[in-house]
């Protein structure tokens, strides 16, 4: 989902303000419309009234975990593409137990240099995005 501007809209999800906060500001500064929520219930709420393209989700949070949030996102947001980060290696067996269930994230380890996240975040949201051919 766009703005009326034109930039993706990104929805950051994580329980420590800190990381949630300065990861906001990076996708702020590289041109996206950014909104922070601290929990998966609060994110829940963020996106009854504000669609996002891209949610970017910690998987360790409190409450609802943050792979159960994605497959909220996914059945309440069809546009919205997730991608999970975290530095918890029970990630992986949550994610396991999604993929028995149907469905599949992209994860990212925490912590990542800002860089490789803007250009993974920039390849999920052009993924499957054919790009025009020119012809000569």
């Amino acid at each position: 989902m766009q703005t009326d501007a034109g930039r993706t809209k990104v929805l950051i999800v994580d329980d420590e303000p800190a990381v949630a906060d300065t990861l906001a500001l990076v996708f702020r500064t590289s041109g996206y419309d950014v909104k922070v929520a601290y929990s998966a219930e609060q994110a829940i709420e963020t996106i009854a009234v504000w669609a996002p393209g891209l949610a970017l989700v910690d998987v360790m949070l409190p409450g609802m975990n943050g792979i159960d949030l994605a497959v909220v996102l996914k059945d309440n947001c069809p546009g919205c593409r997730s991608l999970l980060f975290s530095g918890c290696q029970q990630a992986g067996e949550l994610l396991e137990e999604a993929a028995r269930k149907g469905h599949q994230f992209d994860i990212m380890a925490k912590p990542t240099h800002p860089a490789e996240l803007l250009e993974r975040v920039k390849n999920l949201l052009t993924a499957g995005y054919e790009r025009p051919k020119l012809i000569s």
